[in-house]
């Protein structure tokens, strides 16, 4: 009984730690999502997974090698738990890409090696203190941050600091992101058997939406800057077309020029909405609205059919200033502008005038979500956590990936050509 709740209470924290924004990045079983080519230092050692473990050996004629991720990282929190031989040489290497350089963790766990240094081809920050640390035949708990153009490396050995190292400013020759990898250093004259273990690793992915990943140019359009590109960001509107988009349940009432996206208030389109399907992902927009707006974002909306409010799920925009004076009706906590709509209220107004712009960052992770508008957290919950109306479905029944909308609902009645402006529409899949 005590196994069978051991195992339950680690599934459940498993669960927990995902619906954080944490990803497994090892199964327990294979290396599944890993490869051995890819970054700078290919080798030929010899990868195995023994006993839910990662294991790394040297190859046959003492050849070193790296284990990469497939997928590239900029920004990120990275933990694992590692087993080192003694003595032995490993670490973990970040931001690998074929024709820049990333950098090491070093975990060389022999006789004048160091364990916590940072290494690209040559020591950039010396840690000869951190062996000391390193349990001999136990398992070590590591975590590393990664963040910054200028790359910043932090990392902590069993909950205390390791190491802290960033590279000088406008430093050149480092990849801005890469894959990463685990290590088995060759041409050691090591003891048979010896081996360097990983287990429980996952990642994070921290890839923000600083200035430095857009920059700005007349009338307040932004550009994705190389650094921005690096952690995945890419434009969903061009600014002169509807490319990438079709208009859904009708036709007209969107129309683009001059780097915006007008919604009419004639036409016969309820919504707009991406080509592509999008699953986990960071969206962020502008938007200005006139007086009577109602619209919306419609997240992960289902192409099969049904109201995309409810077959995925919708960010309200909405005149919060006039719309209960003006409609003589009272709106729902979860009516205003930024809501989950049906489900959560935002718990600040942050909403600015009319005319004016308004920015908004909308994250989808799993069953985790989180809106910002103009830089204040509305909120941030897990959806299956969620209440919703009667009748309707629960989040967790909904589609897990669909088409990320713009709705056109706005009342009859309105005095201007265009309703609601939009632009500056980047999206980046986590």
């Amino acid at each position: 009984m005590l196994l069978l709740s051991q195992s339950i209470l680690a599934a459940t924290n498993s669960r927990a730690q995902e619906s954080d924004g944490w990803t497994s990045l090892f199964d327990g079983k294979s290396l599944k999502g890993w490869v051995e080519t890819g970054g700078r230092y290919d080798g030929d050692a010899d990868w195995s997974v023994e006993d839910g473990v990662i294991v790394g050996r040297q190859g046959p004629n003492g050849q070193g090698g790296l284990l990469y991720t497939k997928k590239p990282y900029a920004e990120f929190e990275l933990e694992l738990e590692a087993l080192i031989s003694h003595p032995f040489d490993s670490g973990v290497f970040v931001r690998m890409a074929p024709a820049l350089k990333g950098a090491q963790l070093t975990l060389d766990y022999r006789d004048g090696g160091e364990v916590g240094a940072i290494y690209s081809d040559g020591f950039l920050a010396h840690n000869e203190a951190g062996k000391a640390r390193f349990k001999k035949d136990e398992w070590n708990q590591l975590r590393l941050r990664v963040t910054g153009k200028d790359m910043r490396i932090e990392a902590w050995l069993d909950g205390e600091p390791l190491v802290d190292y960033r590279l000088p400013a406008g430093t050149q020759g480092y990849a801005t992101a890469g894959l990463i990898g685990l290590q088995v250093h060759g041409d050691r004259d090591d003891p048979a058997g010896s081996a360097a273990r990983f287990r429980k690793i996952r990642i994070k992915d921290l890839a923000p939406t600083p200035s430095e990943h857009f920059s700005e140019g007349k009338d307040g359009l932004l550009a994705i800057t190389p650094w921005g590109a690096a952690n995945g960001w890419t434009s969903l509107f061009d600014g002169r077309s509807l490319e990438g988009w079709e208009e859904a349940d009708g036709v007209g009432g969107f129309a683009a020029k001059d780097g915006v996206l007008k919604l009419a208030t004639k036409g016969g389109a309820s919504h707009i909405r991406t080509k592509e399907d999008y699953k986990d992902f960071e969206l962020q927009l502008d938007f200005a609205m006139a007086r009577g707006t109602n619209s919306g974002v419609f997240l992960r909306g289902d192409r099969k059919g049904g109201d995309p409010a409810w077959s995925g799920c919708e960010v309200q925009i909405l005149d919060d200033h006039n719309w209960e004076e003006d409609q003589k009706s009272q709106l729902k906590p979860w009516q205003f502008t930024g809501s989950l709509y049906g489900s959560v209220a935002p718990r600040a107004k942050a909403l600015k005038p009319h005319g004016e712009w308004n920015r908004m960052t909308i994250r989808m992770q799993g069953s985790r979500a989180r809106t910002i508008l103009n830089n204040s957290v509305l909120w941030e919950v897990d959806t299956t956590e969620a209440t919703v109306p009667e009748g309707q479905k629960p989040f967790a029944q909904r589609a897990a990936t669909g088409f990320i909308g713009i709705q056109r609902h706005a009342p009859e009645g309105l005095q201007v050509d265009s309703y609601m402006q939009l632009r500056n529409i980047f999206v980046r899949r986590l």
